[in-house]
């Protein structure tokens, strides 16, 4: 399989303020990139620079969205593995492949986001025959981070840390764990959406219990639909 159609190719350009966190979250991820950019000054002094990170928790509430967004804040490119996708029948091709991705990442310096790291995990107790092979693919995984550089940072993220390998979890030295938004904090990112609409297209009948993904799409699917609706009555009025 060609490297290049494992890497999803993500162009967007997101900065922090694009990313809604909650004040903790938010705390933990600026130190990072803080960390980051000072790491050559840091390690003059003998204090590890945190490179290796998982973010997990709810689905659609902006792991994605901020790994995007600190590799924009470093100047660095984003090299963006689902390992859903990557998950192959051949275990031994599936290892090649990710150390193929580790490699590229450390060679250019780049940030390297594993989304879906559960599917390793997930993977592991699907079907006896491959608990070895999985188990192999495991260790891989776990040395390939063990060994990743210091100057590189390899982000990854999960919806379900429990089922993942424990030994694989202690790898990372930062964990950011993602909520599903209160109504408040959702009531301020609605607000955010509708901001650029004029007036009459900024009253929806709000959703509540739902990620920021679902909450964006629906906003616009409403808005769009009353929008439309105007542009119709226009027409036809105009006829």
């Amino acid at each position: 399989m060609n490297l290049y159609n494992l890497i999803i190719q993500d162009k967007e350009e997101v900065t922090l303020d694009d990313v809604f966190l909650d004040s903790h979250n938010k705390e933990q991820i600026v130190q990072l990139i803080k960390e980051n950019t000072y790491s050559k000054e840091l390690q003059e002094y003998g204090l590890p620079v945190n490179n290796k990170v998982l973010l997990e928790g709810s689905s659609g509430c902006g792991k994605t969205m901020t790994a995007k967004a600190i590799a924009n804040a470093l100047g660095k490119s984003i090299i963006i593995l689902n390992l859903s996708n990557i998950v192959s029948s051949r275990i031994g091709e599936t290892s090649q492949n990710i150390k193929m991705i580790f490699d590229k990442a450390s060679r250019e310096r780049s940030v390297l986001f594993l989304d879906e790291l559960d599917q390793i995990g997930k993977a592991r107790g699907s079907d006896d025959k491959d608990v070895g092979e999985m188990r192999r693919l495991v260790n891989t995984l776990i040395q390939l981070i063990d060994y990743y550089p210091e100057n590189a940072l390899l982000l990854c993220a999960t919806n379900h840390p429990e089922i993942i390998d424990t030994a694989l979890i202690r790898r990372f030295q930062l964990k950011i764990n993602y909520q599903m938004p209160s109504d408040q904090f959702l009531d301020q990112f609605y607000d955010t959406l509708l901001s650029k609409f004029p007036e009459d297209l900024r009253k929806i009948d709000r959703k509540y219990n739902i990620s920021f993904a679902e909450t964006k799409d629906y906003t616009f699917t409403v808005v769009k639909g009353n929008l439309i609706e105007k542009l119709e009555g226009k027409h036809e009025i105009q006829l």
